[in-house]
């Protein structure tokens, strides 16, 4: 074959592949998309999942399922969209532990900071301090109190290794200086469904997941993590309130596809998304749920790309200091 016959073919290979693009992106989607979850069914992050979930698919013209890949603090599941094809139709919906994650696990075979295309901020959950019915303290100094003279009786819970409540649990222990016996769950509802039995003494987990328990009286609440009362819970102060200052923990959630991910494509997504947090339902639902969805502007990728590599930077230390990893 002449050198000026390669260089044609060359040239429509090129072309064809040029246009082919344009077209798969235009063409978006035309089956069904996975969200991956990479937490148990009918946690936190799970909820929020399912609740933006709908919404997107009206919007997309596609079902988009929600599927949990549980297991290693969520580094299963996102391992598992970070080696997905870029198409667009393998995504992740993670929270804080994207971040974190980074530094947790020393040997994960993708780099969470480099591996997905994001797509947006989605919603920044408060946590509660809240124990079984029965226990001894009735207000947070007295837990804070309570704890560092019954350290070695007292037991604080997580859903495992790198979930939002084991990181609040750990920030909690570096607060007051004291480490407690930790109980680590595979996943928040097995931790509450304990919580409830008065299997432990108490833990740190999001509003999503405690407001039902607390409005209905079953479990004792302490305080949020936040600057403000969260409205669905006016009477529970906040940490600072409670006599645990500078202390504050939101539990951000946002939504990946793999990296590669066509530009087009992940624009869509970005429409889809910010639709969704529009919806009255999530609005409502996510009251109900102690959040709220972030303001439209960062819902965008190059928000929780910036945002991401901000956590990141701001979790390395405190888990290098805390000598705390996964692996």
């Amino acid at each position: 074959m002449s050198f000026s016959r390669r260089i044609g073919l060359g040239m429509l290979a090129a072309t064809a592949v040029a246009f082919a693009l344009p077209t798969a992106a235009q063409d978006y989607p035309n089956r069904v998309i996975t969200m991956v979850v990479p937490f148990a069914a009918g946690g936190p992050t799970d909820t929020v999942a399912r609740l933006i979930a709908e919404p997107m698919s009206k919007t997309l013209g596609q079902q988009v399922i929600v599927e949990n890949v549980g297991g290693a603090g969520g580094t299963i599941g996102a391992s598992r969209v970070a080696k997905a094809e870029a198409d667009g139709y393998t995504l992740l919906l993670h929270h804080i532990g994207q971040a974190t994650s980074a530094t947790l696990y020393r040997n994960l075979d993708y780099k969470p900071g480099e591996a997905f295309a994001g797509i947006g901020l989605v919603t920044d959950v408060p946590m509660t301090f809240v124990a079984r019915g029965d226990f001894e303290a009735k207000s947070m100094q007295e837990l804070v109190e309570y704890a560092k003279s019954h350290k070695d009786d007292v037991t604080i819970a997580n859903a495992g290794v790198g979930s939002a409540s084991h990181l609040c649990g750990m920030l909690f222990m570096d607060a007051i200086g004291t480490p407690l016996t930790t109980v680590a769950y595979k996943g928040t509802g097995p931790a509450m469904n304990d919580l409830l039995g008065g299997v432990f003494d108490f833990m740190c987990d999001q509003t999503t997941n405690t407001t039902s328990q607390i409005k209905g009286g079953k479990i004792k609440v302490y305080a949020v993590t936040t600057d403000k009362r969260v409205p669905s819970l006016p009477d529970v102060p906040t940490t600072t309130e409670a006599g645990l200052p500078n202390f504050r923990i939101g539990i951000w959630h946002g939504l990946y596809a793999p990296k590669g991910t066509p530009q087009p494509v992940v624009e869509k997504l970005k429409a889809a998304l910010k639709q969704a947090l529009q919806d009255p339902n999530v609005i409502a639902r996510f009251a109900d749920l102690g959040t709220e969805p972030v303001p439209l502007d960062q819902a965008t990728p190059a928000v929780l790309d910036a945002h991401l590599k901000a956590e990141i930077a701001k979790w390395e230390p405190v888990i290098k200091a805390a000598g705390v990893y996964a692996d």
